[in-house]
């Protein structure tokens, strides 16, 4: 059976792509930072367990990692999905703080969860990593008129995501044991933009729960929406 750690699992996107893995078999660790919340959600999926994680927090993300170790003893996959959007301040208001912010989640938390978990990850057969990218962090589809994404400025979301994405292919490179994927949710109607998206939440964990599930043989270093490949 397939372990599978998702961080920010307790609502949206991570609780959707918690419940489908579930419906498609893989015991499920949900990783949430509020543990009230991520309680509550474990206990309304069933068959989940809540692992208390603030990707920020170095002795956090520690501790659940040994908590996994402990318990499971490895995961098959990681699925970096915590994320914020950080101010909606105009872009000449914004400061290095709010950067900071957006980066210590979005990026720096990659790291840092990966870098904890790695060790896990390589106890399985078939490790595999998904990181939650978004099409505003492509240039191809943030130039492109007929996409909304062209009539959207969110200048620290968008270049922390297009650092999620080369994040994603730089430890593909880096690493041949281990798969390595991003997924671009796509306009879906979640918290972020007040449920205004013409996705379903479902659809919008369509390339999550894909590339969740791929075999040994599955892509490594792609950046794919529910459509397929993602222009860069």
């Amino acid at each position: 059976m397939t372990t599978t750690f998702i961080t920010g699992s307790n609502k949206s996107l991570g609780y959707e792509t918690a419940r489908r893995l579930i419906e498609a078999g893989h015991t499920v660790l949900v990783g949430a930072r509020d543990p009230e919340r991520g309680q509550a959600a474990a206990d309304a999926l069933g068959g989940a367990r809540f692992v208390q994680i603030d990707v920020t927090d170095d002795a956090s993300v520690a501790a659940a990692a040994a908590d996994i170790g402990a318990h499971e003893g490895f995961i098959d996959v990681l699925i970096n999905n915590a994320g914020i959007h950080g101010t909606h301040n105009p872009a000449d208001q914004i400061t290095a703080a709010d950067a900071s912010a957006v980066f210590e989640v979005n990026v720096v938390g990659i790291v840092r969860v990966t870098h904890a978990f790695l060790p896990l990850l390589r106890k399985s057969a078939n490790p595999v990593i998904v990181n939650v990218s978004s099409g505003m962090g492509s240039f191809a589809v943030t130039h492109d008129a007929e996409r909304v994404e062209s009539r959207v400025v969110t200048p620290l979301y968008a270049s922390s995501k297009a650092a999620v994405t080369m994040l994603t292919t730089q430890y593909a490179k880096a690493w041949t044991d281990v798969k390595v994927n991003a997924a671009d949710p796509g306009y879906t109607a979640t918290d972020f933009n007040g449920h205004s998206g013409p996705q379903t939440v479902t659809e919008g964990t369509d390339a999550i729960v894909e590339l969740a599930t791929i075999g040994p043989d599955g892509p490594t270093g792609t950046f794919r929406d529910r459509q397929g490949a993602m222009a860069w």
